[in-house]
C-alpha cells in the first residue's frame, strides 16, 4: 500500500482512544463505510493514536476524495485508504475502492518528519511549521528522484549524466497549515511521536526476547497501487 498525499482540502484529525471515529463522521466521508473498515482492520485492538487526513482533488469537471485513516495500537500500525471514483457523468453511479494493510510496530525501520518553517530568520521558539510531511517505513520499499547532473559551469552545455536522491517509505502524509490548518500540523507531529514512542518500546522488546521477533515476518503482502504525487 504504497502512496504519497499531496496537498489537498481537508484536516487531519489525531487524538488518543477510540476519537478516531468522531474524526471520521468530522471527515463527512463515507464515515459509516470508513470505520467498519477500519474496525474490521483493527480485529478489537484499543487505539492509541490516530491521524486522519482526508484530501479532494478536482480534475476538470470531475471531483475526485480520498482518505488516508492511520490508526496506532500497541503492537500494530493499521493503514486504511479508501479512493470514490464516479461511473457516470453525471455522479449517481458511485464506487468506492478499499484498501487496508496492518503492520507490527516492530517491522517499522523509519519514521521521518520533514518541517517547513516561514522566515527563519525571524525563528521563535514558538514558531510552529507550516508545513509537515511524514514519512514511514517498513518494508525497504524505496523512492528514487532524479534529476540531470552539472558541473557548476553555467556556460557548459555537456552531458553530465543524471544525479538523484533515493529516500525509504511505504506511505507519506503531507500536511500544509495553509491549506488545512495549524492545528493539522500540530496533530500530525502528535501521532509521529506516539508511533516513534511504541516503536522504540516495542523494538526494546524485541531485542531482550533471546527467542528473537515478537512478529513473524508477513508472506503475502497488498499490492501498493495508491501511490500518489
Amino acid at each position: 500500500m504504497k502512496y504519497m498525499n499531496s496537498f489537498g482540502a481537508g484536516a487531519p484529525a489525531n487524538t488518543r482512544g477510540s476519537d478516531w471515529e468522531a474524526a471520521l463522521q468530522r471527515s463527512g466521508f463515507y464515515p459509516r463505510l470508513v470505520a467498519d473498515v477500519v474496525n474490521d482492520a483493527l480485529d478489537g485492538q484499543a487505539s492509541l493514536s490516530h491521524l486522519v487526513h482526508l484530501e479532494t482533488h478536482f480534475d476538470r469537471n470531475e471531483v475526485h476524495r480520498h482518505i488516508t485513516v492511520l490508526v496506532l495500537t500497541s503492537d500494530m500500525l493499521v493503514i486504511t485508504h479508501v479512493d470514490d471514483h464516479q461511473l457516470d457523468e453525471d455522479g449517481e453511479q458511485m464506487v468506492a475502492q478499499v484498501s487496508t494493510e496492518s503492520v507490527p510496530v516492530s517491522q517499522i525501520q523509519s519514521v521521518v518528519l520533514s518541517y517547513i518553517y516561514a522566515q527563519p530568520q525571524d525563528y521563535k521558539p514558538s514558531d510552529p511549521a507550516r508545513e509537515l510531511t511524514l514519512s514511514i517505513a517498513w518494508s525497504g520499499g524505496q523512492r528514487v528522484d532524479l534529476g540531470p547532473a552539472s558541473c557548476g559551469d553555467p556556460n557548459c552545455d555537456a552531458d553530465h549524466g543524471y544525479t538523484g536522491t533515493i529516500a525509504q517509505e511505504d506511505i507519506v502524509l503531507r500536511i500544509s497549515a495553509e491549506a488545512e490548518g495549524l492545528q493539522a500540523v500540530a496533530d500530525a507531529k502528535a501521532f509521529a511521536r506516539a508511533l516513534r514512542a511504541v516503536n522504540t518500546a516495542v523494538g526494546a522488546t524485541s531485542h531482550g526476547d533471546a527467542g528473537g521477533s515478537r512478529f513473524p515476518a508477513f508472506g503475502a503482502r497488498l499490492g501498493r497501487s495508491h501511490y500518489r504525487r
